[in-house]
Parts: C-alpha cells; structure tokens; sequence
C-alpha cells in the first residue's frame, strides 16, 4: 500500500479552468517540488490560470523563486498571443515583491492585491506530497538556480558557486552528467 501525505502549507482549490493556490509560512525548497508537481498536474488537465495566494507566505528562498520563475517562463512561452496560461500572485508581501524584481524575476507575473481570494464556488482538492527523494529535490533545486540565473545575468554571481555543488552532487547520485534544466 502506498501512503500518501498532505503537503501541509499548500491550500488548493480548483474551478473553470482556474486554480487558486495558497501556500502558508515559508515557501522554501522543500515544498517546491511538491508545489511544481502540482501546477504541472493541473496544467496538464487542461487548467490554464494560476493564482498563488501568497497573503500568509512570509517568505521565499531562492529555489522556491527559481521554480516559480521557470513556471513563469514556460506559461509566458506557451502563450502565443493569448492571455492564458498564466500564474498570477495574489498579495505578495514586500519583501517577496523585492525578491523578485532583485532576481528580475518581477516582469513573469501580474500582481494581484485584494482583500480575500473568492473560492465559494471553488472547489478544494487535497494535494498530496510528491514524495521526492533526495536526487529529485537536488535536481529541482539546481534547475530552480539555472533558471534564475538565465534569467537575469546578474544572478550568476549570486548562484553560480551553489549550482555548481548541487550539479557535482547531483552528478554523484546518478553516476554520469550533471542534470539538464527541464521543466
């Protein structure tokens, strides 16, 4: 019997085409792959806007951001002229809008501030952890650095030295190449 667990700061509640999600306290590498499963998994059932309710979200460290960033890239990619898919970020505190524009990351998504999220004709679904090992977390949080860092030049210096020991160590895991940013 598999087991599966709740990812305990994402909230997630689903409608026409659109998903609201709302991630509590830190969003830090370790909910980034559960969080980028999930926006992945949703996309691919045909959902095509994404609100990330970040009103209680105190903060964001840099893999979180990458992730983030690399869904904001590859909605904006698949556009093609049209509005959707799109990730939106619902009441984003000051520091994490900082973040952002500090990574020039601030130009992928529309910032959106308002008092409550209307999810009354939503309905919730449970999202369950991913279960990622170490390898998947290591290779997420590598791909998140790259990203981050193809984004904005500026960043290289910021993570080239924490990219180059999480590809080494990812490199030792799987016995070959250092892991390819795939989205």
């Amino acid at each position: 019997m598999t087991m599966k667990t709740v990812v305990p700061n994402l909230l997630v509640w689903v409608g026409d085409k659109t998903a609201c999600i709302k991630i509590s306290g830190r969003a830090s590498f370790s909910s980034s792959v559960d969080f980028k499963t999930l926006v992945n998994t949703l996309y691919q059932k045909g959902f095509s806007r994404f609100v990330l309710d970040l009103t209680d979200c105190l903060l964001m460290d840099s893999t979180f951001l990458g992730v983030l960033s690399g869904l904001g890239l590859k909605f904006g990619a698949a556009r093609n002229g049209d509005t959707f898919p799109c990730l939106d970020l619902l009441n984003p505190n000051a520091r994490i809008l900082d973040l952002l524009e500090n990574l020039g990351a601030s130009h992928l998504f529309k910032v959106l501030n308002c008092s409550d999220l209307d999810t009354e004709k939503m309905a919730a679904l449970t999202p369950t952890c991913a279960n990622a090992d170490r390898k998947e977390i290591s290779r997420t949080c590598l791909e998140a650095h790259q990203i981050l860092m193809e984004i904005n030049p500026a960043n290289i210096s910021k993570f080239k030295d924490v990219a180059q020991f999480l590809a080494e160590d990812l490199k030792k895991m799987e016995g070959g190449e250092p892991g390819k940013r795939q989205l």
